[in-house]
């Protein structure tokens, strides 16, 4: 490539903007730059020219105006390949900036500070530096292109060497047009909120990811596969996991992660949920994380093989023994202790993911489901009842404190499986599961024969009303003492004599938990 002979440098995020404009001006090049970007150069000893002085025209409009000139523009978007264009650029004075680095005013940090004025927002949406970005990005045959300071130093490289190659330019630009789309789209909804109030589904729907990995395969050998991470959530995540140990993770290793990771969270108690196939297949609570392991690996320890297991806990040694003395595709914890690690990497193609220290607060935001040419759109199900002792018990007998534990455990597993969903439960410990079943009655009766330890004496949990009294009679005869639904049904009067029937007793919480 030809030697670099001018740089545009203009940026709101500072990092390592010294060293790029130390090593641009090493390698000759005529350092250009405005405002609190020039200030900060030449404080650190860089010769800077001004783009006012450059272009001979004065910043105007309180800075609004400065870089928007044809002698910016012009040597950006000249092609030193095109004889005409190297005439005109003669012609006019015009010289060809070989390097532009530029990062965008802070929109989105701006519009996320409490109570931020609509005015100050406005005055945050970047106009030149797109534009700058947009027109080296254009022309990156011949303009190198910086948007992301974590490409400083191989841009450096590839200069010094002078192989900044086509593969590394059209990279570059391709970041670039990545950033002004999420830019705009940041701004689009924000304007967007302005004029409709606080709704939570835009017109246009902009989604934001970033690929992590490309997968071996998908839900299937025969498909194709790949797991983006959302850009700039904090939220503890299976997305935001470490892998410390084992294979890659593959597309359904993912799902059955998140699912396992999403239920454990439910918990403040130590608890552990071990999924299968992206349905519970075991969910306990203990005094440790082993103890918590045990109970829900009792639940059906044949479907447990082979499953995903998620601690709301780090796991310790006695839990990683315990472990290993199965078969288990992945576990996923906010933490493992020192021997623990060492036990569990003795299998070596166990999936070991660190999610970090876990929160109590979820972050709010979408569900999306992909359909043929559309997307359906929802919130996240984040419904959590607080006291289950305010709420309504239309039957005669009232749950005792162990039923009302019992339901409170029961209610949060139920959350997490398909419907319909059924849960058999003690406090602490799930004993049969029941899910994806096109009628409830079967979901009742799958839960009986999947029970390895005894349905009586439990109680159970429905994520949706009960639309006939067989379900729960077929549960009654299998012994539970007291059942946690929605209500809401056009029998709910029939349901509720059910129960009184059988002793049971009832409580509605007039919330649903579907999960299709």
């Amino acid at each position: 490539m030809a030697g670099i002979k001018r740089a545009l440098i203009s940026v709101s995020d500072k990092t390592g903007v010294v060293e790029m404009a130390k090593g641009l001006e090493a390698l000759g090049a005529e350092i250009l730059s405005t405002g609190g970007t020039a200030k900060a150069l030449r404080e650190a000893g860089v010769k800077v020219t001004d783009v006012a002085a450059y272009t001979g025209s004065p910043e105007i409009l309180d800075g609004r105006v400065k870089t928007l000139h044809p002698k910016i523009h012009g040597g950006l978007l000249g092609r030193r390949s095109v004889p005409a264009h190297v005439a005109q650029m003669e012609q006019h004075g015009i010289g060809p900036i070989d390097v532009v680095v530029v990062n965008l005013y802070p929109f989105e940090a701006t519009i996320a500070k409490p109570n931020c004025p609509f005015e100050e927002a406005i005055e945050n949406i970047d106009i030149g530096g797109p534009s700058m970005l947009r027109s080296a990005a254009k022309n990156h045959d011949d303009v190198l292109v910086v948007v992301d300071p974590a490409d400083y130093q191989r841009v450096l490289e590839a200069a010094k060497a002078g192989t900044a190659s086509h593969a590394l330019r059209r990279e570059l630009a391709m970041k670039v047009f990545q950033h002004t789309a999420r830019y705009d789209s940041l701004i689009a909804g924000y304007l967007e909120k302005q004029v409709q109030g606080e709704t939570k589904f835009p017109q246009i729907l902009s989604l934001q990811f970033e690929r992590a990995e490309i997968l071996r395969y998908g839900e299937n050998p025969h498909q194709q596969g790949a797991f983006y991470r959302e850009l700039h959530s904090a939220e503890p995540s299976v997305s935001r996991g470490k892998i410390l140990h084992g294979k890659a993770m593959s597309y359904n290793n993912f799902l059955d992660a998140n699912s396992a990771l999403e239920l454990a969270k439910e918990y403040d108690e130590i608890a552990v949920a071990i999924i299968k196939h992206n349905n519970p297949c075991g969910v306990a609570l203990g005094a440790t994380p082993v103890e918590a392991y045990v109970k829900a690996r009792e639940t059906d320890p044949v479907s447990a093989f082979g499953g995903v297991i998620a601690f709301n806990r780090s796991v310790d040694l006695a839990a990683a023994k315990e472990i290993t003395s199965t078969f288990v595709e992945v576990v996923v914890a906010p933490g493992f202790a020192e021997d623990a690690l060492a036990e569990l990497k003795r299998k070596k193609d166990l999936r070991l993911l660190d999610v970090g220290p876990l929160t109590k607060v979820k972050q709010e935001g979408f569900d999306l489901k992909k359909l043929v040419g559309g997307l359906i759109v929802q919130d996240r199900d984040l419904g959590m009842l607080a006291d289950l002792k305010t709420l309504q018990v239309p039957t005669q007998r009232k749950p005792t404190d162990e039923e009302y534990a019992a339901c409170a455990f029961a209610w949060k597993v139920c959350k997490h499986v398909k419907s319909n969903a059924i849960i058999y439960a003690k406090p602490g410990q799930t004993v049969g599961i029941g899910a994806g079943q096109m009628s409830r009655v079967d979901s009742v009766k799958l839960a009986v024969m999947k029970a390895q330890m005894p349905v009586k004496a439990c109680v159970m949990a429905s994520d949706a009303f009960f639309p006939f009294r067989d379900g729960l009679d077929a549960a009654a005869q299998a012994g539970i003492t007291a059942v946690i639904q929605p209500g809401g049904s056009i029998r709910d009067a029939e349901i509720i004599k059910a129960a009184d029937e059988q002793g049971l007793a009832m409580i509605m919480t007039a919330m649903r938990h579907f999960r299709h």
